[in-house]
């Protein structure tokens, strides 16, 4: 009997235990897995060696229209190049204005330190992680 109530008091936080809590749900943006590594000695993405310089990374394959990523100081964060709250049309691709990104379709601005819109919309940025490889090396990847 005592094992069957020592295993009730256990059993919901096991299931409350998760590999990751890092949730990105948005209906107009599909779940694309994709990884890539960025060495950040290559010209193309020395900008990122300094903080608030975003840099844009449109390989094919690479989230849906791309990943915008910038140092945050100390850290790095990465979004997807669409806007979060438009169907993917002509018009969704974000614009990058200095520490924010734009969206031409309803002119919506957000923040790329943390994603967050300027107006009330129903999605922040769809955020993607970044994880430190090496000093001069890191991992986008969703």
């Amino acid at each position: 009997m005592k094992k069957y109530i020592l295993l009730l008091l256990i059993l919901p936080f096991i299931g409350a235990c998760s590999k990751d809590d890092f949730t990105n749900n948005n209906r107009y943006l599909p779940n694309y897995n994709f990884s890539i590594d960025i060495n950040l000695d290559l010209p193309l993405y020395s900008q990122l060696q300094f903080p608030s310089n975003p840099v844009r990374v449109t390989q094919l394959g690479i989230g849906i229209n791309g990943v915008i990523v910038m140092n945050v100081g100390g850290s790095y964060t990465a979004f997807e190049a669409s806007c979060p709250n438009q169907a993917l049309s002509n018009c969704s691709v974000l614009e990058i204005k200095g520490i924010l990104v734009k969206c031409p379709c309803d002119g919506v601005e957000y923040s790329l330190f943390t994603g967050q819109p300027s107006t009330k919309v129903e999605f922040p940025l769809k955020q993607y992680r970044v994880q430190m490889l090496a000093p001069n090396m890191l991992r986008v990847y969703n």
